[in-house]
């Protein structure tokens, strides 16, 4: 009895020390890399869902267009009735007669289908190109911004690479600090080393220690922000797969670029799409003086009793003329007025995108030089703490120089994370200015 209370409780003990541990373990942190961003931030983007849905609009708005311009239109009628008739109010009379003035009442049924189908309407079929022409143009507005959020996203990941690098470089620098601390302390309980130079080993650590831990919070705030624009929870931990790397990028000319810029860059196209909706709008307009020619009918059968029904039928042609619209002037200013502006906006846009390139590639050039210039300084400032070590540990100078040394390599290590940030900034403006940023910024990332 006694053994059996026992392995009871031993295993109540089990399970609860196993619901304790489980509790009390984080989750496995989420590896997140650039294009995993990328892809998370366009399926739960509110710009990217929003111009998907006008694209659908404007699929709607195409079909509507193809069936008033092109379709038939096929509809079903029928009805049955019990009525009297006025025949004086009609006319009818026959004088001499005894013919009622109101006959009935009387029922009648009638089946019928009617259809309709348009011949000729050019206003109709300009309209319906038209709508293609806004349907291209929402597809461009959707591809842009799709582009627009992937330059965000991607600036969004450099920042969280850019403030982990800062906290890993912070954290050396505590590890150099308490390196320094250590090798004071021994100096100073074997008599080659003052009590300044501990105290000073231990402010220079605890400075450090304070500049970590404000890495670590601007690193955990860019976590955050990154993961509230993919649409994930904040409190998802997160972890970047790819820490902050230069990788040399060949310059491009200018002259191949903006030609093949002006082919790629959706809000460019969509502008260029627009206008040809415009123009498709026009001839529109002048097709409303053009006669129309359509062709309807009907075929059911009518008949006193539903057993007396007799097939009956009507085809015919028609030809509408429009004699006087004195609309279509008015509608054609509009027109001519909005080409114009969408030209000038076509004209600006495409100076606008040159000068985007040719500042990504300045800035390309620049955070290049900058980051050769930034890893000298370091490798510099890395050999001028280890001789500073080496002349403290071997008692031909206090910690000063040490401690002078440390804070030049923390702003030659500062220096480089700028340039190589800089570097990759320039090179996702680049990714955005050329169009189909998705695909550029994969490349440009992609190992040499």
């Amino acid at each position: 009895m006694k053994s059996g209370f026992r392995l009871v409780a031993l295993l109540g003990l089990a399970i609860l020390a196993a619901t304790a541990t489980a509790a009390g373990q984080q989750p496995a942190p989420y590896r997140l890399t650039l294009q995993d961003a990328i892809q998370k931030a366009l399926q739960a983007n509110l710009s990217v869902l929003v111009a998907g849905t006008r694209v659908e609009e404007a699929e709607g708005t195409r079909l509507r267009r193809l069936s008033a311009a092109l379709l038939p239109r096929v509809n079903a009628q029928s009805y049955a009735n019990v009525q009297n008739r006025d025949l004086r109010a009609f006319g009818i009379s026959v004088p001499g007669l005894p013919v009622p003035d109101v006959v009935g009442p009387f029922s009648n049924y009638d089946f019928r289908f009617y259809a309709q189908q348009n011949v000729v309407d050019l206003e109709g079929y300009r309209g319906f190109k038209a709508s293609e022409r806004a349907l291209d143009a929402g597809k461009m507005d959707e591809r842009d911004a799709r582009d627009l959020i992937v330059r965000a996203i991607a600036a969004l990941y450099l920042d969280a690479q850019s403030a982990a690098a800062r906290a890993d470089a912070a954290q050396s620098r505590v590890t150099d600090s308490s390196t320094l601390l250590k090798l004071a302390i021994d100096k100073h309980d074997a008599g080659t080393a003052t009590g300044v130079d501990v105290l000073r080993a231990e402010v220079q650590l605890a400075n450090d220690r304070q500049a970590l831990l404000i890495a670590q919070n601007q690193l955990k705030q860019s976590l955050l922000e990154l993961a509230r624009n993919l649409g994930m929870s904040p409190a998802t931990p997160l972890e970047l797969a790819e820490p902050l790397d230069f990788r040399p990028l060949r310059q491009p000319e200018i002259e191949v670029l903006r030609p093949a810029a002006l082919a790629a860059r959706a809000d460019y196209l969509s502008l260029a799409t627009q206008r040809a909706a415009l123009v498709e709008q026009q001839r529109a307009n002048r097709a409303r003086s053009y006669p129309k020619l359509s062709v309807n009918g009907n075929f059911g059968g009518i008949g006193r009793s539903i057993g007396g029904v007799a097939a009956t039928g009507l085809v015919q042609g028609q030809i509408d003329f429009n004699l006087f619209d004195r609309d279509r002037g008015g509608e054609a200013q509009e027109l001519a007025s909005r080409v114009k502006r969408i030209d000038d906006q076509i004209a600006d846009l495409g100076r606008g995108i040159e000068e985007e390139l040719r500042e990504a590639l300045l800035n390309l050039d620049s955070a290049a030089e900058q980051v050769t210039v930034a890893r000298e300084g370091q490798e510099l400032a890395r050999r001028e703490l280890e001789m500073a070590q080496d002349r403290f540990a071997a008692g031909t100078a206090n910690n000063v120089e040490v401690i002078t040394a440390q804070d030049e390599l923390a702003r030659a290590e500062e220096n480089y994370i700028v340039a190589v940030s800089s570097h990759v900034d320039a090179k996702f403006a680049l990714a955005r200015a050329m169009g189909g940023t998705e695909k550029k910024i994969a490349e440009f990332m992609a190992n040499p």
